[in-house]
């Protein structure tokens, strides 16, 4: 390793840049130094503008991978190298918004039954009924369970902050009934050696019990957790206490689930219903 790279690594642990990021940010400025043969303290502005629009035009990665690099790099001239600026850019791109799909609580039960183990099922159960990301729930350990306060502990998350979700009487007594077969001494869901399972093997679960229940909704993982907000929505749950669960920083992200929710929306009357019109039963059918 060279001690240019090494500097950086040192400057991203000492900002408590999380480990994924790090590894993006490391692969952004190698690339960049592959793409010319030479060491990034080398190159200027102009030459890396150019390599951004190679990566756009030519390789066609995504304005969102793209985006990452850019702060890759600019973290390393700006932060390692100590430029005073950077006029590199990316122009910027206008996001699809897209809504998540939701799936229904009878949806979710059938996804239960579909799995094809009870560390599965397991899994799936306290990702949904916690609200968790994938790198929560593959990183929860016997002890973020807190059986008498009814919550688990998720340490360390997304921005480094700690928080307490639910933790349900259903999810209890199968978090019982796991751990009697199972016997897990550190990690709640333990991979291979002394490391949790991988967020892979979690989406697989996922994708697995997914095919086997039929259900076509939900693009990973993540879903159940959309499921969880939206559901307690539906439920009455204010959303403050939704936002907190979740572990939001802005209210703001947390309102995407009030477009989700069908509470409002089943209540409301079409303008047809309100009229009164014969319906021609003899009518062809289509």
């Amino acid at each position: 390793m060279t001690p240019l790279r090494q500097k950086m690594i040192n400057d991203m642990i000492v900002r408590r840049l999380a480990p994924k990021t790090q590894k993006a940010y490391i692969s952004a400025v190698a690339g960049l130094s592959r793409f010319y043969n030479k060491t990034p303290d080398k190159l200027n502005n102009e030459q890396i503008q150019d390599y951004l629009l190679y990566l756009l035009k030519g390789k066609k990665l995504t304005w969102s991978s793209c985006n990452v690099i850019i702060h890759g790099l600019r973290f390393f001239y700006t932060q390692t190298l100590h430029y005073d600026s950077t006029s590199f850019t990316l122009p910027p791109c206008k996001r699809e918004k897209r809504l998540p799909e939701i799936l229904s609580p009878e949806e979710i039960s059938k996804l239960f039954k579909a799995a094809t183990s009870l560390r599965q099922r397991t899994l799936l159960m306290t990702t949904y009924s916690a609200g968790l990301r994938v790198s929560e729930v593959v990183n929860l350990k016997i002890s973020d369970i807190d059986r008498r306060r009814k919550t688990i502990r998720i340490c360390q998350s997304k921005g480094n902050k700690d928080r307490y979700t639910l933790l349900s009487d259903k999810l209890l007594e199968e978090l019982r009934i796991y751990w009697r077969r199972y016997r897990p001494q550190h990690w709640l869901f333990p991979g291979q050696g002394d490391r949790p399972i991988s967020v892979s093997t979690a989406q697989k679960m996922y994708n697995q019990a997914k095919k086997r229940a039929g259900i076509t909704k939900g693009s990973g993982i993540h879903t159940l957790r959309h499921c969880f907000a939206t559901h307690l929505l539906e439920a009455g749950t204010d959303l403050p206490t939704i936002q907190k669960l979740l572990g939001h920083s802005s209210i703001k992200t947390t309102l995407v689930y009030l477009r989700v929710t069908t509470k409002k929306l089943s209540s409301t009357k079409s303008p047809l219903d309100l009229i009164e019109c014969e319906v021609d039963t003899d009518a062809d059918s289509y």
